[in-house]
C-alpha cells in the first residue's frame, strides 16, 4: 500500500489560490518609451484575431502548467512511500561477544580440516563461523586478542560483517602472548550500556594468560557482578606426532592450556568450560551452546518501505521546463510561415505628399 510520511504538507496547495485571490495584483511599470506598429490591426485581422486568442490561451495554459507543477512539488514534500507486506524478524534478544585468541599458540597444526593438517585458527575461523550464522536475530561482537585485546567489531545485527571480520583475522595481529583478563575486561567494558539480560561472552583460548593487566579471575568477578555469563572454550590436541632428527616424537601441544583458570571463569559468571581436542569435538561444543543459549526467543515484523517521492519532483522538473520554453515563445524553426509573419516582414506603404 502507499501512504504519506508528512500528510500535513497538503495544506500548501491552497498556497497559489491565495496568493492570486488575497494578495493584490503587481502594478505594471509605467514606460515612456513605447513601440508604434500602425498596421497592428491588420495583422490581428489577417488572422481573424488569432494573436489575441493565442496569447490568451498561452498565458491561462501556463496558469493552470504552474498549478500543476505546485501540486507535483507539494505531493513529493509529503514524501510518498510504498509501504511493503510484514516480514517477520526472529529475535533472542542476546547480546553475544566473541573473544578469540590470536597468540602465537594458535599457530600449532594440530587440528584437521576436510582431511587436511590445519592449525588452530583455521579450525576456529570454519567453526565459529557457522555458529555466527546460526545465531539469526542475536546481536554479534568480536573481540580479537593476544598481548593486548582489541575491539574488532562492535555489537550488531549483521552476522555476515562479524563472519567476514573473523576470517580476515591473523595470528599475531594483537601480539604473540595472551591477555585473556583484558579480553574479559574489554567485553565487560562494551556490555555496560546494553540491557541486563542475555548478556554473553563465549571465550576461546588455547593457552595461559601471559600478558595484560587485568588477572582473568577478577575480571570474571566483574563480569559476575554486571550479571554478564561467559562460556570458556579451550583448544588444542592433547596428542600429536612431530618429526625430529632423531625420528617421530609424540608431545602434547595443549600442555600450555590453563584449563583450571578458564573453568573458575566460567563457573565464577554461571557458565560452562568446554575442552576441544579436535575439529569434530570444536563443532560439539558450539552445538551445545546453541542448546545452552537457544537462539529465538520472539518474533518481531517490519514492513520495508520504498520511497517514490522522486517521481512526482522529476514530473514538476520536467514541466517546469516545459513552461519556460513555452514562456520563452520558442517555436519550431521548420514551421510555415503565417500571414500574420509576412505582413510584420512587409516593408511599410510610403505615406502620400502633403
Amino acid at each position: 500500500m502507499m501512504e504519506f510520511a508528512w500528510p500535513w504538507v497538503f495544506v500548501c496547495l491552497v498556497i497559489p489560490f491565495v496568493a492570486k485571490y488575497v494578495f493584490p495584483r503587481a502594478t505594471p511599470l509605467k514606460s515612456e518609451s513605447a513601440l508604434r506598429v500602425p498596421f497592428y490591426h491588420a495583422v490581428t485581422d489577417a488572422q481573424g484575431g488569432q494573436v489575441l486568442q493565442q496569447g490568451t490561451s498561452l498565458k491561462s495554459g501556463i496558469f493552470w502548467m504552474a498549478i500543476v507543477v505546485w501540486t507535483c512539488l507539494v505531493i513529493a514534500g509529503a514524501r510518498p512511500q510504498w509501504v511493503g507486506d510484514p516480514i517477520a524478524l526472529p529475535v533472542s534478544g542476546r547480546d553475544v561477544m566473541l573473544a578469540v585468541d590470536l597468540s602465537g599458540s594458535m599457530e600449532i597444526p594440530d587440528f584437521a580440516l576436510n582431511g587436511e593438517k590445519a592449525n588452530r585458527l583455521q579450525v576456529v575461523k570454519e567453526v565459529a563461523g557457522e555458529f555466527i550464522q546460526r545465531r539469526k536475530g542475536d546481536r554479534l561482537g568480536l573481540i580479537l586478542f593476544g598481548s593486548r585485546a582489541y575491539l574488532q567489531t562492535p555489537l550488531t545485527f549483521d552476522r555476515q560483517t562479524v563472519q567476514q571480520m573473523l576470517k580476515e583475522s591473523e595470528i599475531g595481529l594483537a601480539g604473540k602472548e595472551t591477555a585473556i583478563g583484558d579480553a574479559i575486561g574489554l567485553a565487560v567494558k562494551r556490555f555496560q550500556h546494553q540491557a541486563q539480560d542475555h548478556r554473553l561472552v563465549i571465550l576461546l583460548t588455547d593457552g595461559t594468560s601471559t600478558a595484560g593487566e587485568v588477572d582473568p579471575v577478577q575480571a570474571a568477578k566483574l563480569a559476575a557482578k554486571e550479571g554478564i555469563r561467559i562460556h570458556a572454550i579451550g583448544v588444542g590436541s592433547d596428542y600429536m606426532e612431530m618429526d625430529t632428527m632423531f625420528g617421530t616424537r609424540v608431545i602434547n601441544p595443549a600442555s600450555d592450556l590453563d584449563e583450571k583458570t578458564l573453568t573458575a571463569v566460567a563457573e565464577l559468571t554461571g557458565g560452562v568450560y568446554f575442552r576441544a581436542r579436535d575439529t569434530k569435538g570444536l563443532e560439539t561444543v558450539y552445538r551445545q551452546l546453541d542448546q545452552l543459549e537457544p537462539v529465538i526467543k520472539d518474533t518481531e515484523y517490519f514492513r520495508p518501505i520504498t520511497d517514490l517521492f522522486v517521481w512526482p519532483l522529476g514530473a514538476a522538473m520536467m514541466l517546469s521546463v516545459l513552461m519556460s520554453v513555452s514562456c520563452l515563445g520558442f517555436r519550431n524553426p521548420f514551421a510555415k510561415t503565417t500571414r500574420a509573419e509576412e505582413l510584420s516582414t512587409a516593408p511599410l506603404p510610403k505615406a502620400a505628399n502633403g
